[in-house]
């Protein structure tokens, strides 16, 4: 295929004259578009090679730049006349402007490095040294190493790493096809054969997979496909701070779900291959390769994608028509990169016409104190008939549900979750056949096996996981943590926590009515010390109750606690990282008590926690959980409606303050995924990037807090303008220019339960703090003027079972003009007050605010350590106590 692109070039003196000059060993075909603050690190790494550049040749497309990217390229040919060459063209996208490059190639091999990243000084001189002596290689492939540019660090764990573990080795991919390279950036071909079979690359794949499908067609078309993995070559790839190349933006782009599955992948499994025959294993593998970032890009609760509607329905009948091009055996064995249990099975029934079953139930969590085990398995279409043998005798399972694996908005695989005895003997039936029981999914096949995997196979002590080496501080905590003064202190203990380093959230409110009304509990308070909220806890009269997190106390106790609660989730909380290394298997119950009311979709992230008390707050949270057909996989075993613990104390703030005492218009917005970096690990703290500033959501919600109109309706009704935005926004709080009559309120050291109780009214966008002022009767304007975006998945979680319109306790608007009226026309007609429409759906959700929040918690939480005496335990109980009174050896319990 080839470019029909207006091409024009700067003629540059040839030193050496076109007879005299010798062909060159490599040709640099670089594809150059908007990158001026880029070039200079890309040039300099060239230049700085230890390889002789008379032996290179830089072929440098300008792909219709708009920056001063061709200026600087024209400097560089200028200043280096027998290196570069220069060429431009219109903008067509990266591979138009490589095959313009292709055209003017003279050298022996060539290689698409991409200007925006950098290449090893030694980078060439290692690539000529394995060529030299690997003759019958047809493709050298190097190591890619990620470049983190917001932090400057390198990351050496790309997924497809394990193919560079050897320094350099040749491998013949049909022999080994668990092995492949899709980066023409980080590759290096023979120009002949690109000649020969006119190669070039498709322009129509985009944004992403152009390089995947040209490196294949490439080695298709060669005698044998002889790939040299050079692990010593480093190729360092880019990741932006601003997230803009083409890998981490091309989700966007409904191209990615339509055009790259059909004329990258299928043309892959179809090109040469005979009517029921597959394409060679290694190209499967790497189509796989690809789809698993499908999988688990659609997996993440946060970040934009394009499979939508039409784009989604398009895409699903792409991987039905791709998965029947894969042969079984290759999907079930495929470990090149993770693939889920359920991708795997989806790939292999859940696209498919006809009706499947697990032939096995997976047995996968005991509680030892209510004698009950989790069962599960998966099935397509309808529900196999179910029945539970136990003892020989068929037995209801309960509680239990049926879920949903729902991928780019369909649903593809259902899943059953039951829990059944644990204390006899079990047989399981589906459609009238058993099945076997295993306490896992089936992991893959394998079919290639690697040292690593030998030792676990051959050396039975190698399978159990040992514990890192520790230090001997470590040791000594680990050790002081059985100690009988340490086990007295936090023996059965209940350790809660917020966040790391704030509190007064569920998390706070719960210890508080524990320690004022159940001294019976021995409950600890966790806060990283010298934060404000700790000083306030202290000063507070708990001091004695709380433990600096991260100190010695914080490991002893954490070692020793019977549970631990907290209204997050993230790992640092749930499963900290300095504990899992002296106690991989942690001894407590985790209770999640949300910091908040679940609207939207969050099974992604929260189906893989292993939580064992879930507290909801409102019939339809807690139906959009365990209900049937819902995406989560928890029963109602695990999820209990008690209510937030803060509910009770907000209850009775509220209910203290008057309507004409009521003087805050407060305004409460959430945050944005797209506006935060990455969490570091084993934090909880996140700051903003440089570009918040210039945001829409900073220019928005200004302009709102700047409105005329919004700030003489409140200075005529006495109202004081408060800006609380989330946690995570609060680190710019200070830069952000608010006009002087608004107050930038903060969480910390500030009682915003008692800010919510002053409000006459609540305007925010998204944020659940609309459920704390419809919990208190409080009016509710939502401000949502980038609805489009954030329905489409770009923030955190997908869409749930709330509509704002439907289900919102209070108008819905899109521009500052629109919602200025609505907060005009509550605050001067509404009397502060809800509509009789929306105090209905405020009555609906919140069916019981009797104050008893924290006590129905609490009961939850000892309900998880409570043994259950079932009838026939206590009979085997006694049994046993008189074989062992009689001098008879007792009978086992199970």
């Amino acid at each position: 295929m080839t470019t029909a692109a207006t091409v024009s070039t700067r003629p540059a003196p040839d030193p050496l004259g076109s007879s005299a000059r010798t062909r060159p060993r490599f040709s640099i075909v670089t594809a150059v578009h908007d990158v001026d603050r880029y070039l200079p690190e890309f040039i300099h790494s060239i230049e700085q090679q230890t390889y002789p550049l008379d032996r290179l040749e830089v072929i440098a497309v300008d792909d219709g730049s708009s920056d001063d990217s061709l200026t600087m390229l024209q400097d560089w040919a200028a200043r280096r006349p027998g290196l570069i060459r220069v060429f431009t063209k219109g903008n067509g996208g990266q591979g138009s402007a490589r095959n313009v490059g292709l055209d003017h190639v003279r050298g022996e091999w060539v290689t698409f490095p991409d200007p925006d990243d950098v290449l090893d000084p030694e980078y060439f001189s290692i690539v000529e040294k394995f060529l030299a002596r690997s003759p019958t290689a047809v493709m050298a492939a190097t190591a890619r190493i990620m470049w983190q540019e917001d932090t400057g660090t390198t990351l050496d764990n790309h997924p497809l790493r394990r193919m560079f573990e050897e320094p350099d080795q040749l491998v013949d991919l049909d022999l080994l096809p668990d092995f492949f390279h899709g980066s023409a950036a980080a590759a290096f071909f023979r120009a002949d054969i690109l000649e020969r079979e006119r190669l070039r690359f498709d322009i129509q794949i985009r944004p992403n997979f152009e390089d995947g499908h040209f490196c294949s067609r490439y080695l298709l078309a060669a005698n044998a496909p002889l790939v040299g993995f050079l692990g010593t070559a480093h190729y360092i790839y880019r990741k932006r701070a601003d997230g803009t190349s083409t890998l981490q933006t091309g989700l966007l782009d409904p191209k990615r779900f339509v055009v790259v599955p059909r004329r990258g992948y299928l043309d892959l499994l179809t090109h040469g291959v005979a009517p029921g025959e597959y394409a060679p294993e290694w190209v499967q593998n790497l189509v796989l390769y690809e789809l698993s970032y499908y999988f688990s890009s659609d997996q993440r609760m946060s970040g934009g994608t394009a499979a939508r509607g039409d784009v989604a329905a398009q895409f699903i009948e792409l991987l039905r028509e791709i998965a029947s091009k894969l042969e079984p055996a290759v999907v079930q064995s495929f470990t090149v990169c993770r693939l889920d249990p359920v991708w795997r099975d989806i790939l292999l029934h859940g696209l498919g016409a006809d009706r499947w079953v697990t032939p096995y139930a997976v047995l996968d969590k005991l509680d030892p104190r209510k004698e009950l085990l989790r069962l599960s398995y998966r099935f397509t279409k309808t529900e196999p008939k179910e029945q539970i043998l136990f003892r020989g005798e068929p037995v209801e399972a309960d509680p239990g549900k049926t879920w949903t694996h729902r991928y780019f908005e369909h649903d593809l695989m259902h899943e059953r979750v039951a829990w059944v005895p644990a204390n006899g003997t079990l047989r399981v039936l589906l459609d009238g056949r058993p099945v076997r029981l295993q306490p896992a999914w089936t992991a893959a096949a394998v079919s290639v096996v690697r040292p690593v995997q030998l030792q676990r196979w051959t050396n039975p002590g190698h399978t159990k996981p040992k514990l890192p080496a520790l230090r001997r501080p470590t040791k000594v905590v680990r050790w002081l943590a059985g100690t009988w003064p340490v086990r007295r202190r936090f023996g059965d203990a209940w350790a809660l926590m917020d966040r790391i380093h704030d509190a007064d959230d569920n998390g706070e409110r719960l210890f508080r009515y524990l320690r004022d009304n159940r001294p019976d509990i021995n409950a600890w308070f966790i806060l990283e010390r010298g934060t404000p909220d700790w000083h306030r806890l202290r000063r507070s009269g708990y001091g004695r109750r709380m433990i600096p997190h991260g100190g010695v106390l914080w490991r002893l106790l954490m070692l020793n606690c019977a549970h631990l609660i907290s209204s997050h989730a993230d790992a640092p909380v749930h499963r900290p990282p300095a504990i899992m290394r002296m106690k991989p298997e942690p001894q407590w119950t985790f209770t999640f008590l949300q910091h908040g009311v679940i609207k939207d979709d969050l099974s992604s992230w929260l189906n893989p926690k292993k939580f064992d008390l879930f507290v909801t707050s409102t019939p339809q949270e807690q139906q959009s959980i365990v209900g049937d057909g819902t995406p989560y996989c928890y029963t109602s075993r695990e999820a209990r409606m008690t209510g937030l613990p803060r509910f009770d104390r907000l209850r009775e703030l509220g209910s203290k303050v008057a309507v004409d005492r009521r003087c805050y218009l407060l305004v409460c917005p959430t945050w944005r995924y797209w506006l935060t970096p990455q969490l570091v690990q084993g934090s909880q703290r996140r700051e903003v990037h440089d570009n918040f500033f210039d945001s829409e959501y900073v220019r928005q919600w200004t302009a709102f807090l700047s409105d005329q109109r919004l700030r003489m309706v409140a200075a005529d009704n006495d109202l004081r303008i408060g800006f609380l935005p989330h946690p995570n926004i609060q680190p710019a709080l200070t830069r952000m220019s608010l006009p002087r009559h608004v107050e930038a309120l903060t969480f910390a050291g500030r009682d915003v339960q008692q800010l919510i109780a002053d409000s006459a009214l609540m305007v925010t966008d998204y944020s659940s703090m609309a459920f704390n002022a419809a919990y208190l009767d409080r009016p509710v304007v939502y401000f949502q003027f980038d609805a489009e975006r954030m329905s489409e998945g770009a923030h955190v979680g997908r869409r749930g079972y709330y509509d704002y319109t439907d289900d919102g306790f209070g108008p819905v608007t899109h521009c500052v003009e629109r919602a200025v009226d609505e907060v005009i026309s509550i605050v001067t007609t509404g009397g502060k007050r809800l509509a009789p429409c929306y105090q209905l759906r405020v009555d609906a959700t919140f069916t019981e605010r009797d104050g008893r929040c924290c006590e129905r918690t609490t009961a939850a939480i000892e309900d998880l350590t409570s043994y259950e005496i079932r009838p026939s335990l206590a009979r085997r109980a006694v049994r046993r106590l008189a074989d062992t009174y009689a001098g008879r050896r007792p009978v086992p319990f199970s």
